[in-house]
């Protein structure tokens, strides 16, 4: 099956979780969540092995993998107050989780090699990435290719291939499960695996019955994980701002949150109520992320302490320059990023990385001029359709491209968004995306102690100032000069020709004395 298109709240805005890192935490946890899954929630032990070439191997204690994994692995959600205990809890359950670095080559830099067992000896390999923003890709199960994102039910069906029969099992198998939205049949003798995906959850009695049918050795069941369902029939009507262009041309003009919110549905096969109503109770998340930041956080393994209070003090005292939504937008951000860094419940829009500069940026400026929450919330969906023409052309994983896709992606989502919350038309949003990407090509991501906090503060903040420039640049009448389209493309290439070291590994900031000083105090 060919990849899907994106979904504004599977790739863009979301998941809702805990920690400092969705491509690591987010990414880490839902692939522990599949690998518990394929051992029927019975994990004793598990290793984990990471390249030493990719970016896990230095950060994926610092930015929290081994949290999000233990937290798949033990079934727990992303939300739970426990999360930062996860890897004591898993040890203090007896299980065993063991990491390595190894050389093995790996082509991808979130690439995850494992090897879990239950306690009755049955084992399970899997190969995995973390792609960015929460989003997983399972490649290998037990030495056998595989495609799988959590957004379908998977069947994995092992079959003894080395009888006369094996088309007559293939067929018997389909006639057990009639309904499914794609099959694919690998074999590597003398075994083949027949691994199908559905819409709707399969049932125990189907599942006893696949493992009745002769020459069939084993059968896994994985549930999805991400919170908009995939059909293979899914059909939307763009997936790049060109297309968005071409479709008004044809059907008459809409607001860009009018066009997010058909595209959302039909991606997710609902309806626009629906996608409006998803996208109002995150902007009340989001809402309660900064609301618990303002109100001080604490935790110890962390480089900044609370500052978001300082903003209102500098006013108070006539310190600051003024500027009212300017400064509420930085009060905003730094306490959606310091209740990140303390564990606290956020959403990755469009990654944990990156968190405080969208949903500071539209809620301090909405608050700022007293838009009202329906109005905000058509704000959010504009820029997430931003967000899926970004994971549609680009990526927005640091590991792969660098910082410009994870706070330059925000800046663009941002930037479109107030211009939506300014009622602007859809094409002044795709061109205030557009020069916000622009202006961060090339931006590394260089983490100071491998904590997600410094320079991440400032350049959340600094992309939420870039999207007001450039939804004013919009709304006046800027040329863009650059499609949006053409951006994207530019960013993507850029990322993926910057040095290794600037792709969220060890470099820049990230490797001065000072950084250095600090990694040992913390560790």
């Amino acid at each position: 099956m060919n990849r899907l298109p994106a979904s504004i709240f599977n790739d863009v805005i979301g998941p809702v979780m805990r920690g400092p890192s969705s491509s690591h935490v987010a990414g880490a946890a839902r692939i522990g969540s599949l690998v518990r899954q394929s051992l029927r929630g019975n994990v004793q032990e598990v290793e984990v092995e990471f390249d030493v070439n990719g970016s896990l191997a230095e950060s994926y204690h610092g930015h929290g993998s081994d949290i999000g994994f233990a937290s798949g692995i033990l079934g727990m959600e992303l939300t739970d107050e426990s999360v930062p205990l996860a890897c004591r809890i898993a040890e203090e359950r007896g299980i065993d989780v063991r990491y390595k670095v190894l050389d093995y080559g790996a082509v991808h830099p979130g690439n995850y090699r494992i090897t879990a067992q239950a306690p009755d000896g049955t084992r399970m390999r899997w190969e995995a990435i973390s792609v960015g923003g929460g989003m997983v890709k399972m490649e290998k199960f037990n030495g056998f290719e595989v495609a799988i994102c959590g957004d379908f039910h998977e069947l994995l069906i092992t079959v003894d291939s080395g009888g006369p029969s094996l088309e007559g099992v293939l067929e018997r198998i389909k006639e057990a499960i009639p309904r499914y939205e794609d099959i694919a049949v690998c074999e590597r003798s003398p075994r083949t695996l027949v691994n199908m995906k559905r819409s709707a959850d399969i049932d125990e009695g189907t599942l006893q019955a696949l493992r009745r049918i002769p020459m069939v050795l084993d059968v896994v069941s994985l549930a999805p994980i991400l919170p908009t369902r995939s059909s293979a029939d899914c059909r939307v009507p763009f997936v790049t701002a060109e297309q968005v262009l071409e479709w008004m041309a044809a059907n008459g003009r809409k607001e860009l949150w009018e066009l997010a919110a058909l595209y959302e549905a039909r991606r997710g096969d609902t309806d626009q109520d629906d996608v409006m109503e998803k996208m109002s109770r995150l902007v009340d998340i989001m809402r309660k992320s900064i609301r618990d930041g303002l109100a001080g956080t604490e935790y110890a393994d962390r480089i900044l302490g609370p500052q978001a209070y300082k903003i209102d003090e500098g006013i108070k005292n006539n310190r600051l320059i003024p500027g009212d939504i300017l400064n509420r937008i930085i009060k905003y951000i730094t306490a959606v990023m310091e209740t990140k860094s303390s564990m606290g419940v956020i959403i990755a829009a469009p990654t944990a990385g990156s968190c405080g500069c969208l949903p500071g940026t539209i809620l301090g400026a909405g608050d700022a001029m007293d838009f009202s929450r329906e109005e905000i919330t058509k704000a959010m969906l504009a820029a997430g359709l931003i967000g899926v023409f970004v994971s549609e052309g680009a990526t927005f994983s640091a590991e792969v491209a660098g910082c410009q896709v994870e706070c330059g992606a925000g800046s663009a989502m941002a930037a479109a968004g107030l211009v939506q919350l300014f009622h602007g038309s859809a094409e002044q949003c795709l061109d205030a995306a557009s020069m916000a990407f622009q202006n961060v090509t090339g931006l590394a991501c260089d983490p100071v102690a491998n904590r997600v906090e410094v320079p991440c503060l400032g350049k959340n903040i600094m992309g939420g100032s870039n999207a007001v420039a450039c939804a004013n640049m919009a709304l006046a009448g800027y040329d863009k000069v650059i499609p949006l389209d053409e951006t994207i493309a530019a960013v993507y290439d850029i990322g993926t020709k910057l040095p290794l070291e600037l792709r969220c590994t060890f470099g820049g900031l990230g490797k001065t004395r000072t950084s250095l000083d600090i990694q040992k105090r913390l560790t």
